[in-house]
This record gives C-alpha cells, structure tokens and sequence, in this order.
C-alpha cells in the first residue's frame, strides 16, 4: 500500500470560539460542494463527508480540535485551500 500525497489533505486546528456548529458546518459544506470529487473531514477515528452539514455535525469538533481535511483527487486543490482559509479565518465569527 503506498502512502497519500501529503498534497491531497491538511491537518488543521478549529479557531473558533463555538468549534464546528451548524452555521460554520453549512460554511464549510457549502465551500466542500464546489469540488467534483469527494472531501473528507475526519477527526479522530471519525470521518465524515464534508459535504453534508449533518455528517460534520456529528463529529462534535470543538476549539482546539485537530482535523483533518482530505480531497480525493488534486484537481480540488482550490477547494481544499478554500477550506483551508474558512479553518484560519475562524470561519468569519
């Protein structure tokens, strides 16, 4: 099994006060949908579609959680950057 480029995903820390809640959840599915290929959220063991608000939501990530942020294919580089600047900026709260 060979490894993931590293290019394909990003470790990241949640900024925000309120961590990964519905309105920061719809920010980051809304950004994810512009990609063609699958994004990924995982935190822990956990994975969720970066896609669907409900699927991050379950993921209970709170401030000062570590997740990670995987696309599938190199052509979403731009989204994943986009995700990237919603994770950094606090998601605008």
């Amino acid at each position: 099994m060979t490894s993931k480029d590293e290019s394909l995903y990003r470790d990241l820390i949640i900024v925000n006060e309120l961590g990964l809640h519905a309105r920061s959840a719809a920010k980051l599915a809304k950004t994810a949908q512009a990609a063609d290929n699958g994004v990924w959220l995982q935190k822990g063991a956990e994975r969720a579609d970066a896609k669907q608000i409900i699927d991050i939501l379950t993921l209970a990530a709170a401030k000062g959680d570590r997740v990670r942020v995987e696309i599938e294919k190199p052509e979403d580089l731009d989204t994943l950057n986009r995700i990237v600047e919603l994770f950094a900026s606090g998601f605008g709260e």
